[in-house]
């Protein structure tokens, strides 16, 4: 069985369980994960590779991160001999990218999101730095996945060739049935307390509404959200990141998923919120905007209904109109949940993934 080095450079953040999920459903390839640094999460695992594990080991990090290149990745690539490296993000690919040109190993890259929005328009040193580097790895890499259209067409406009880049969903685990669980929240949210995920925009339309309302995940913004729910007297429970399986139940006993993402101020945009693709696995219509991939998944008006970013009032009504409509709800959710099965279904993705790899090893 061909091997797959699957690399992010920290290992693994509790976040990314999207990374997880697609090389732990391949079939015809062996995933072998590894990363520059461990990262104490759900998802960490004993048996990831790591090059630099510890802080005696932080000089020779350091000059991977100003050189690309690296004695401690050689010698990891010589030991594991991958056929292909799959690496997560644009900076994460570059700082792969020499080691795996030097052994011969042809190199795909997944973009998500802010690796082609935000960090390319960072200016001084820094962005010059970053957009070097992205073009160094858009090069050196065979092939380049985007999460969507959107974010394609991002990194062509970073100097990508077009030739190099196509579109793959990343699947999420499609339960075997649709959870008949008591509902238990009108709105579920789920996600990192960015400026990008749009919370705040939340609070601001639930404010307005009788519901009870679930928000998952941490973040730097998390506090400050908590702060203003209170303060406009918002009915939210604030339970932080969860085990994945503890995210399902959850999303299983909400009506309705609320993902109001948008462009933040600098420019960070999403790639195809996961959360979405795993509300409309488990049946639940979506409330979100017209951002980036979003409307890859989400069909206006069929799945779920979408509003333009920033709009509280839209969100307020969008959200609205599907609490107090429960047929509307129910017909939704399953046109969501066979949307999710037709165009998202992890195992099914994997397999085309497994396609992308045979294309660059051979």
């Amino acid at each position: 069985m061909p091997k797959a080095l699957i690399w992010r450079s920290a290992m693994l953040l509790g976040s990314e369980t999207f990374i997880r999920n697609q090389a732990d459903s391949l079939s015809r390839w062996q995933p072998v994960y590894a990363g520059a640094t461990k990262v104490d999460s759900v998802l960490a695992r004993e048996t990831d590779l790591i090059a630099y594990p510890s802080e005696a080991d932080r000089r020779a990090f350091l000059r991977l991160r100003l050189t690309g290149s690296s004695p401690h990745l050689h010698k990891l690539m010589a030991t594991v001999r991958p056929d292909v490296v799959h690496a997560h993000f644009g900076g994460d690919g570059w700082l792969i990218s020499g080691s795996a040109a030097r052994a011969g190993v042809p190199l795909v890259v997944t973009l998500h999101g802010h690796d082609v929005t935000r960090q390319p328009s960072s200016t001084g040193p820094k962005g010059v730095r970053y957009r070097r580097n992205l073009r160094t790895v858009f090069h050196r890499a065979s092939i380049l996945i985007a999460v969507s259209e959107v974010i394609r067409q991002k990194a062509i406009a970073w100097g990508a060739d077009p030739a190099k880049v196509r579109v793959h969903h990343t699947g999420v685990p499609i339960p075997a049935a649709v959870p008949d669980s008591p509902k238990q929240w009108d709105v579920a949210f789920a996600g990192r307390f960015v400026e990008k995920k749009g919370a705040d925009d939340l609070i601001a339309a639930l404010s307005t509404l009788n519901a009870r309302a679930l928000f998952l995940g941490d973040g730097p913004r998390f506090a400050e959200m908590q702060g203003l729910a209170r303060s406009l007297r918002v009915d939210a429970t604030f339970l932080g990141a969860q085990p994945l399986d503890e995210v399902y139940r959850l999303l299983g006993e909400s009506r309705v998923l609320a993902a109001p993402s948008r462009t933040a101020s600098d420019g960070d945009s999403e790639g195809l919120p996961t959360t979405i693709v795993e509300a409309m696995a488990l049946g639940l219509p979506v409330v979100a905007t017209h951002h980036s991939g979003i409307p890859e998944a989400v069909a206006d008006g069929i799945t779920g209904l979408l509003g333009a970013e920033g709009d509280r009032e839209a969100l307020a009504a969008n959200l609205r109109k599907l609490l107090d409509d429960q047929n509307l709800q129910r017909a939704m959710g399953t046109a969501a949940r066979a949307r999710a099965e037709a165009g998202f279904d992890v195992v099914k993705q994997s397999r085309r993934l497994e396609d992308v790899y045979d294309e660059a090893a051979a």
